[in-house]
Formats: structure tokens, C-alpha cells, sequence
């Protein structure tokens, strides 16, 4: 491929945001070049100027952003000076792009069908006469089982992977020969994201067509990537081939990155962590951009600014350090495995929960007669210890996030019990209920929907105090909110600002400081580091694991990041279609699956280790509807292992040891076959 004509060129572009007078430098300077049939990955953490530099390409800035110098040459020709009319041609043809967040752009009152048939209409001109044909090819190409139904169904009735799937069938709708995907993979369950990503390779296999990848996962790169760069405050800082960036990371940036992953082999520690944040972009830069995050900075790094040094064919880094001594490990370098301790302890749990149903009723007709249920949570069984992690992991749509609200008692179960210092939670008023609540709280996935924007921080966070304490107003109040916030690590004069004003990592340090204010005992985290960068995760899940140590939390930790769960969990239990499946300690479970289902999990989750070719286990279609599951085993119609038992009845849990349960006829099968 390095011998190849670049299909994108791109020279010194420089792309500005906001006023003339103080601009926003949101793109200083990029160069870099995409040959046919190569993904290149566009490395970096929010705010660095990844998305930009695609929409710079794409000629899509928002309103008050503009490309001031530079030139991007697509094919030989310049795009700079291509009229809008002939860019809309270009767009969504020779050029496609993958936006991050399918729900947005797709419109929500619009079949499935009608967007791709428009997609076909204005941009393959072969397919005139032929649309239908055309779509329902697309919707095979990416994988959608039963596009006759599918095409006429609404982006609302689709889960996660079935929207970002209708969105790479539009991109590809124009046959283009580069596709730009900005976090195609972002939230995305593990196998969901290993079905696009496999998908998007074999595209590329198929067709040619080159891929300018943006993303913050590092396990993703390694896995589709054949070239890296790395940005940083709005320019490349290292660039290089995927084999070697991750052998040996130059840019002491980028080492970081690699330090501040979780992982199996840092239980028990802290993670590595960037101190503090992008710069602000408004301003010139005399010195090196990442001069105050940078552990290894010299007093040349504070005089001038560092210019790009090649270090070989297409590669090169942009750092005053290099030659310097460094790590002989590199990023290897990692601290002594630390193995979870079992549960030894005798105590009783603090939370048990017993036999727990969510089933919503399905409402038809005039009179809304009751025609059936979504069985969310179907029976589950947990128990969380005193200072320990519980993790619940799973793909969406399996009820991982309706279960944590429903023992918490926002969301009303039909059966069961959640027991809590004596109370069962499930049969308690509402007034014996509300004074329980200080010990039970939640961090919710998105810190931006869970937050008043129209509230001061301060408020925010005092909100509990008030409604659980019976603290009004004062000086007092406001002592123990700017503790609570210097707890987590924000400043103190956040107290008088407003979420938007914050990013990321800081809106959901925010979200644990308004947790943490009425001293709970217990605090359900629905998918706390899902969207954010590997250095902002680190810095949560290390003041995660801090306050279990200090205040002895306990958590209900709900996601599908099995790293994290690796190094911050002592249980997983792991749910699919509302039950939980397999159940025991993390050395258990994530060491040695038994279910095939936690083994198709993990089988799916990218490994950093580039040459890491381990058979990823594809599973089947979808996840059953939870309003008409499959009689049987619910996982029997993916299952590669099924048999007639199978099909027909639901296997009990088989105890595999003190601390571990899993629910399925084979492992029952092989148990059976060990004891004869």
C-alpha cells in the first residue's frame, strides 16, 4: 500500500472555529495522506480535533467554522475549490461518511427503506429503476437478517448495531472509494461492534475502498487498522504503521494512552492517569502543546515548539524528547498482576436479590387491552458484599440497566425481593422508601440527560443534602459541597457553574459528587466510562475504586466493557435476554467461561495485542425480543452448541463451585460426565 498513489492528500490544513479575533485553532497544520484500500485510524481524546478534520474534508463545518489554509486533494483533484454544488455530487458518492451517533442522523419519522432508497436515488445512478433491488442489497451487504421486514421498519424499532448498520448501508449507497467513519463502534455492545467492524473490513475487501477511521479505542485500532496517527490539540503528533505503534509507542502522549488502559493485570492498583486536559485551542502555541500533561518535559519543551521529525517511510513524530531514554518495556511495562481475592467473608450480603421480575404489559387497541409482556427481567438472583464490585455485563437489550432501577425502585418490579439492611425494598411506602434512599443511589450513563441544565452545579450537587439531609441554605452547605467536589477531584469554583461549561469526565465526576453527597452505602453505575476517552476513564474508575477503599461502597457496576470489568470487579454476573446466564467470581468467569454465550462475549472483545488472531465467536442474528423470547434455553436459536433438550426447557442453574453458577444443559451435560 505505501507504494500506492495517495487517494486522499492532505497538506498543512488549518481549520478555524468562532470569531476572526480569537479563533478556535481547532485543525493546526495536518498532513497526512490514505492510499486505496488501507484504513487509516485517526487516534485522540475529545477535543483534540479528530471529528473536525473529517468534516473539514467533507466541507461540513457548522456555521462559524472555515478552513483557512491548506489543501485537500481527493483523486488528484482539490476539494478547496470545488463549488458546494459539486461537493453535494462528491458527498454521500466517491465520499461517504459514518456519523457517531446513528439515532441523530437518521430521521426518525422515515422507514428504514425510504432513507436508503434516497441515499440509492441521488447517488448511484445505475441503480435507476431498480431501488428496492438496490436497498435490500445493501441491507444483506451489512449484515440486517430479513430485509423485506426490516425495510419497513422505523430507526426507533432497531437496536444499537441495527442503526449503525442502516447507516453504513447509506454511506455505502454511492459505491464511494473512501468512507470516513467517525466512532462507527462508540457504545457499542463488544459483539455488536465486532459484527461492524468485521463488516466494514470485508467491505473494504470487496470493493477497494479506502477508510479514514476515527476513534479513542485503542483496542479497535489494532484490530482493522493498517496505519495510525495520533492527535493531539489539533495536530498529528505521531504517525506510523499499526505493528509499530503498538510494539512501541514513541510520543510520550501516546505511552500514556497505553498506561491508563484497565485491565486484568492491574487489579488491585491504580491506573496511570494524563493530568489534566486538552488545551485551550484559542490561542497561539509557542511551546509543546502537551507541555503540562507530560511527566518527561524539559526546559527546551517550554522554549520552542517541536517540530515533526520522520522517523521512517509515512512515519514520524512530533516531540523535542525523541532520542531521549526511555522505558525499555515501552508500554509493556505493567505492574505485577494482582489476583481479586474470593469472598471469604461470613457476613451477609448487603444487598440480596431474589428471583426479580420486570414484565411491562404490551397495550393494543382502543380499550388498551393487555395482549402481552416485555419480560425485561425475567428471575434473576444477586448478592453484593460490603466493599465489593458486582459486575453486570451483557449485550443491549438484555436488561442489564432495567434491573439496576429496578432494585433501586425507580422502575416498579412485578415480583420478587431486593433485600437491604434488613428492608425488603420491593415491598416498602413510599415514605419508608424515601428514607432508605440516602443509602441507595445511582451514576447514570449519560451525565448530560441526568443533569438540570439550567441548574449551578453547587445546586446539583446540594440537591440530596437538601431532600435527604434537611441542610437548607448557608455557609455550611456550601462547605460540604465544595468538599464534596474537591473529593472528586473539581475544582472549587465549579460550585458556580453550569454542566455545559464542563467536559466529559468532569459532567460525570459531577454525577458521582451529587451520588456521594448523602453517604449512600450502596450506588448502582449504569455505564459510567461507555463514552469516554481511555485517559478521563482511568481517572474515573481510579476515584471509583478509591472511594470503595475509603468509604467502603459497594457497587453494582452495569456495562459492556469487559476491560473495565477485568480490573475493577470482584463478581460478574452476566445476563442475556433477562436472566442471568453465568454467575461468579471475575478470575472465574473472565479465566475460564463456561456458557457459550460469555465465551461468544469475550471471544468479541479487541485485544491491544496486534498480532492477537484468536477466533472471534460470531454469533447468529440478534437477541431474541423480550416480548416473545424463544421457548427453551433463550439462547438456544444463536447457540453453536444446541441440542433437543435445548428447545424445549430452560436449563437450571448448575453450581459449578461455591461462588460460581452457570445455566445451561451442556455445562450440565459435561458436570454429569466428570462425576461418573
Amino acid at each position: 500500500m505505501s507504494d500506492a498513489l495517495p487517494l486522499l492528500r492532505i497538506r498543512n490544513l488549518t481549520t478555524h472555529l468562532g470569531s476572526r479575533q480569537r479563533p478556535v485553532r481547532a485543525v493546526a497544520g495536518l498532513d497526512l495522506d490514505i492510499c486505496q484500500g488501507e484504513t487509516f485510524a485517526l487516534l485522540g481524546e475529545s477535543g483534540c480535533g479528530k471529528s473536525m478534520a473529517a468534516l473539514s474534508v467533507m466541507r461540513l463545518l457548522p456555521p462559524s467554522g472555515r478552513i483557512v489554509d491548506g489543501d485537500i486533494l481527493f483523486g488528484g483533484s482539490s476539494l478547496i475549490d470545488l463549488e458546494e454544488r459539486e461537493m453535494r455530487r462528491l458527498r454521500g458518492g466517491r465520499m461517504g461518511m459514518i456519523f457517531q451517533e446513528p439515532m441523530t442522523s437518521l430521521n426518525a419519522v422515515l422507514t428504514i427503506g425510504d432513507q436508503i432508497g434516497e441515499a440509492v436515488s441521488l447517488r448511484d445512478p445505475g441503480s435507476r429503476g431498480k431501488v428496492r433491488q438496490r436497498v435490500m442489497e445493501l441491507l444483506r451487504a451489512v449484515g440486517i437478517p430479513d430485509p423485506e421486514r426490516r425495510t419497513n421498519e422505523y430507526p426507533h424499532q432497531l437496536s444499537g448495531g441495527m442503526k449503525q448498520r442502516v447507516m453504513i448501508a447509506i454511506a455505502l449507497a454511492g459505491r464511494p472509494e473512501l468512507l470516513i467513519a467517525d466512532e462507527p463502534t462508540t457504545a457499542l455492545d463488544v459483539t455488536i461492534q465486532a459484527q461492524v467492524l468485521s463488516l466494514l473490513k470485508d467491505l473494504q475487501r470487496r470493493t477497494g475502498m479506502a477508510v479514514l477511521l476515527i476513534t479513542h479505542d485503542l483496542g479497535v485500532v489494532s484490530q482493522v487498522a493498517d496505519r495510525v496517527a495520533v492527535m493531539y490539540a489539533g495536530q498529528i503528533i505521531e504517525m506510523t504503521d499499526r505493528q509499530r505503534f503498538f510494539d512501541q509507542p514513541t510520543h510520550p502522549y501516546s505511552q500514556k494512552l497505553f498506561h491508563s488502559l484497565p485491565g486484568r493485570e492491574k487489579q488491585g492498583s491504580r491506573l496511570d492517569v494524563i493530568k489534566g486536559s486538552v488545551p485551550p485551542l484559542d490561542q497561539e502555541f509557542t511551546r509543546c502543546r502537551f507541555l503540562e500533561r507530560c511527566e518527561r518535559a524539559g526546559e527546551a519543551c517550554t522554549e520552542r515548539a517541536p517540530v515533526w521529525q520522520a522517523t521512517g517511510t509515512r512515519s514520524g513524530v512530533r516531540c523535542l524528547l525523541i532520542g531521549q531514554a526511555q522505558d525499555a518495556d515501552g508500554h509493556r511495562a505493567h505492574r505485577s498482576p494482582a489476583v481479586m481475592q474470593s469472598r471469604v467473608t461470613e457476613d451477609p450480603p448487603l444487598l440480596k436479590v431474589n428471583d426479580l421480575r420486570v414484565h411491562f404489559p404490551i397495550h393494543r387497541g382502543l380499550l388498551r387491552r393487555v395482549v402481552g409482556y416485555v419480560k425485561a427481567v425475567d428471575g434473576i438472583d444477586l448478592s453484593i458484599y460490603k466493599g465489593r464490585t458486582l459486575a453486570l455485563v451483557g449485550e443491549s437489550g438484555c436488561g442489564k440497566t432495567t434491573a439496576g432501577k429496578a432494585i433501586l425502585q425507580l422502575v416498579k418490579p412485578t415480583s420478587g425481593s431486593a433485600l437491604f439492611g434488613g428492608h425488603d425494598l420491593v415491598k416498602l411506602r413510599a415514605a419508608k422508601l424515601r428514607r432508605q434512599r440516602a443509602d441507595l443511589q445511582i451514576i447514570f450513563q449519560d451525565p448530560v440527560a441526568s443533569m438540570n441544565p439550567r441548574m449551578l452545579v453547587g445546586d446539583i450537587v446540594a440537591e440530596g443534602l437538601r431532600a435527604q439531609m434537611g441542610e437548607g441554605k448557608g455557609a455550611v452547605l456550601r462547605e460540604r459541597v465544595l468538599a464534596l467536589l474537591n473529593q472528586v477531584g473539581l475544582p472549587g469554583d465549579a460550585v458556580d457553574r453550569y454542566p455545559h461549561e464542563f467536559s466529559g469526565g468532569q459532567r460525570q465526576r459531577i454525577c458521582i459528587a451529587r451520588a456521594l453527597a448523602v453517604d449512600p452505602g450502596f450506588i448502582v453505575c449504569d455505564e459510567p466510562t461507555s463514552a469516554l476517552d481511555v485517559s478521563v476513564q482511568a481517572q474515573i474508575l481510579n476515584l471509583l475504586k478509591d472511594l470503595q477503599d475509603q468509604q467502603g461502597l459497594s457497587y453494582l457496576f452495569i456495562t459492556h466493557n469487559i476491560s473495565v470489568v477485568s480490573y475493577l470487579a470482584h463478581e460478574v454476573a452476566v445476563m442475556y435476554l433477562g436472566r442471568i446466564v453465568e454467575y461468579g467470581t471475575v478470575d472465574e468467569v473472565l479465566g475460564a467461561p463456561r456458557h457459550p454465550y460469555t465465551r461468544a462475549l469475550l471471544s468479541a472483545v479487541p485485544t491491544i495485542d496486534a498480532r492477537d488472531r484468536r477466533e472471534v465467536i460470531k454469533l447468529e442474528g440478534d437477541m431474541p425480543s423480550p416480548a416473545n423470547p424463544p421457548a427453551g434455553c433463550h439462547f438456544h436459536p444463536r447457540c453453536p452448541h444446541a441440542f433437543e433438550r435445548c428447545l424445549s426447557h430452560y436449563p437450571e442453574p448448575v453450581k459449578l463451585s461455591a461462588t460460581r453458577t452457570v445455566s445451561c444443559f451442556v455445562v450440565e451435560a459435561e458436570r454429569e460426565t466428570r462425576l461418573q
